[in-house]
C-alpha cells in the first residue's frame, strides 16, 4: 500500500468529483447531491488504508510515511517539490476531514435549495484544500493548499449565508489573507536562509537559525496560525463567520479548518523556531487562558445558540494551545486529542443547531423552550453532545482536557493550568444553562408545539458522531498509541534544537581554582582569604 500514491489519490478524488459535477444539469438537485455524497464516501473509504498501513513493519515508526516526492517547479533560484507524507500527528486530522465531509453533505439535503451545483463544488474543493494542508511536506505546496481552503469557504459564507453574510465573508477573507501573506514572506526568507534547494520542511528543521531571525520568522508564522485557530484577540472573525455560514460551512469550519491553525504550530512554528517558541511560550499561554475565560464569559450572555457555540470553540481551542505549549507528552497528546474531540463535538453541536433552525428559522434561545417533550430523540442526542462539550467523564471531551491540564500542570505552565481549570466550570455553566432554556420548561410558543422529531436522515447524520463521542471517551488508546512516536519525536527534536543553540553560544571563561571574576579587575584575580573583610 505504501507503493501506491495513496495521498495523491486521496487529495484529488474530490477534485475529480467537482469536475464531474460541471457536467450535471444544475436543476438535477438529487443527482448533484448523490454524486457529491458518493465522492466524499469514496474519499473516506480511501483514507482507511492510511490507518491500517501506518506503522507497518519496515516503516519509520513515528516518522513520515506514504511519502511522495517529485520535483515540481524550477523557476530561477526557487525549487518546489510535490512532497507529501503523513505521521501520527497528521494521520488523524486527515481521517477527521474525510469523516466529516459525507456528514456535512448529508446535512445539506434540505438546508440548501438554491445553486446546489455550485454549493457542492465548493464543498468538494474545500476538501481538496484541507487534505492537502495536512499532508504537504513542502512549505510552498502547503501554502498553496492553505490558500485554496480560503476561496470556497469565502463563497459559501458570502452566497449561502445569513443576512449579514457579505460582512462576515469579507471579514473572514481579510483576516485570513493578511496572516497568510506574512507567512509567505517568512517562508521565502527561510528558503534563502537555507541557501536555496527546495522548500522541504524536513530540511528546514535542521537549520540552526540565530535567535533574532527565529523571533521574526516565528512571529510571522504564529500570527497566520493564531488567526486561523483563532486565538484571543484575533478571534473576532469567527463568531460572525459561524453565525452567517450555512450549517455545512459551520460544521467544516469548526471541525476541520480551525485545526489547520493548531496543526500549523505543531508542524511548523514549534519545530522550525524552537528558541523563539520557548521565548513566546508565556505569551501564548497567557493568550490561551484569556481566550478560555473570556470566550466562556461571552458565550454565557449570548442569545443566539449558534453564536454561543462559536464562542465555545474559541474557549476549547484555548485548551488545545495550552496543551501544545506545555511541550511534554501529556500536554501535546491532550492537545492533539482535543483537536479531534472538538471536531466531533462542536461539529455535532452545529448540526443540532441546524436541525432546529430548519424547523423554526430562528436561533434565538428565547424562542424555544419545552422541546424535550415535543422532540425526545432530538433532546437525547442534544444532551449527549452537550455533555461531551463540557467534558463529562466517559465522553471524548474529558480525555483531551484532562491530559491538557495534567501536562500543563507538570510543566512550567502550572499556574496557567490552575487558572484554565475555571474554563471547565464555565463551559458547564453556559452549555447546561442553554440546554435547559431550549429543551425544558413549557411549550409556550405555539410554533414549538408542532415541531417534528428527527427523521431517519438526521438520525443517520448524528449516530456516527455519537459513537465517536463514547468511543474516544472510553477507549482513546488506539489513537494515542499511533500518535505517541510522532509526538515524542516532535518533543525530542525541539529540545535537541534548543540544546544545540545553547552549545553554540559562547561559553563562560574557565578560571583556575581559587580565582574569581571581580568587576574592574583582570580575569582570574586571586580569591581573597575567607577572613579578610572586603570593603
Amino acid at each position: 500500500m505504501n507503493q501506491l500514491p495513496l495521498l495523491s489519490i486521496l487529495t484529488f478524488t474530490p477534485l475529480i468529483g467537482a469536475i464531474l459535477l460541471l457536467f450535471v444539469n444544475k436543476n438535477s438537485h438529487g443527482v448533484l447531491r448523490t454524486v457529491a455524497m458518493a465522492v466524499t464516501v469514496v474519499t473516506f473509504v480511501l483514507s482507511l488504508p492510511l490507518i491500517t498501513g501506518y506503522n507497518a513493519p519496515g516503516t519509520d515508526i513515528g516518522g513520515f510515511q506514504f511519502i511522495e516526492n517529485v520535483p515540481w517547479i524550477a523557476a530561477g533560484p526557487f525549487q518546489m517539490s510535490y512532497h507529501l507524507g503523513i505521521d501520527g500527528i497528521s494521520l488523524w486530522l486527515v481521517i477527521l476531514t474525510t469523516f466529516i465531509m459525507p456528514i456535512s453533505i448529508l446535512s445539506t439535503y434540505t438546508a440548501v435549495e438554491e445553486k446546489v451545483k455550485e454549493y457542492m463544488i465548493c464543498l468538494l474543493l474545500l476538501e481538496v484544500g484541507m487534505i492537502g494542508t495536512f499532508i504537504s511536506l513542502d512549505l510552498f505546496l502547503f501554502y498553496i493548499y492553505w490558500e485554496v481552503m480560503l476561496i470556497p469557504m469565502y463563497f459559501m459564507i458570502g452566497i449561502w449565508g445569513g443576512k449579514n453574510r457579505i460582512y462576515a465573508a469579507v471579514k473572514f477573507f481579510i483576516y485570513t489573507a493578511v496572516g497568510s501573506l506574512l507567512m509567505l514572506v517568512a517562508l521565502i526568507s527561510l528558503y534563502f536562509k537555507a541557501g536555496g534547494g527546495d522548500f522541504s520542511i524536513i530540511r528546514f528543521w535542521e537549520l540552526n537559525l540565530d535567535p533574532t531571525t527565529q523571533m521574526w520568522m516565528f512571529l510571522a508564522f504564529a500570527l497566520a496560525f493564531a488567526i486561523k485557530v483563532p486565538m484571543f484577540p484575533l478571534h473576532t472573525w469567527l463568531p460572525d463567520a459561524h453565525t452567517e455560514a450555512p450549517t455545512a460551512g459551520s460544521v467544516i469550519l469548526a471541525a476541520v479548518m480551525l485545526k489547520c491553525g493548531t496543526y500549523g504550530y505543531v508542524r511548523f512554528a514549534m519545530p522550525l523556531f524552537p528558541e523563539a517558541s520557548a521565548q513566546f511560550t508565556p505569551l501564548i499561554a497567557t493568550l490561551s487562558v484569556i481566550g478560555i475565560i473570556y470566550a466562556s464569559l461571552v458565550a454565557m450572555v449570548q442569545q443566539d445558540v449558534k453564536k454561543l457555540v462559536a464562542y465555545s470553540s474559541v474557549a476549547h481551542l484555548g485548551f488545545v494551545m495550552l496543551g501544545l505549549y506545555a511541550l511534554n507528552t501529556q500536554g501535546v497528546t491532550g492537545g492533539m486529542l482535543q483537536m479531534l474531540n472538538h471536531g466531533v463535538s462542536t461539529g455535532a453541536l452545529f448540526l443540532i443547531v441546524g436541525f432546529i433552525y430548519e424547523r423554526r428559522h430562528t436561533r434565538q434561545i428565547s424562542d424555544f423552550g419545552g422541546l424535550a417533550k415535543q422532540m425526545p430523540v432530538f433532546a437525547t442526542m442534544f444532551m449527549i453532545v452537550t455533555f461531551s462539550s463540557i467534558g463529562l467523564p466517559g465522553t471524548n471531551g474529558f480525555v483531551g482536557e484532562f491530559l491538557v491540564l495534567l501536562g500543563s500542570f507538570e510543566s512550567s505552565l502550572r499556574w496557567y493550568a490552575i487558572i484554565a481549570t475555571s474554563g471547565v466550570i464555565l463551559s458547564a455553566v453556559y452549555m447546561l444553562w442553554m440546554f435547559q432554556r431550549v429543551m425544558f420548561g413549557e411549550l409556550k410558543n405555539p410554533k414549538n408545539q408542532t415541531l417534528k422529531d428527527l427523521n431517519a436522515r438526521e438520525v443517520a447524520i448524528m449516530l456516527p458522531l455519537l459513537f465517536l463521542i463514547f468511543f474516544l471517551g472510553v477507549y482513546p488508546r488506539p489513537i494515542i498509541d499511533s500518535m505517541a512516536p510522532s509526538i515524542d519525536k516532535l518533543i525530542a527534536h525541539t529540545k535537541v534544537q534548543k540544546q544545540v543553540a545553547q552549545v553554540a553560544a559562547p561559553a563562560a571563561p574557565q578560571l583556575p581554582a581559587g580565582h574569581v571574576a571581580v568587576p574592574g579587575l583582570p580575569e582570574g584575580h586571586p580569591a581573597l582569604p575567607a577572613t579578610q573583610e572586603v570593603k
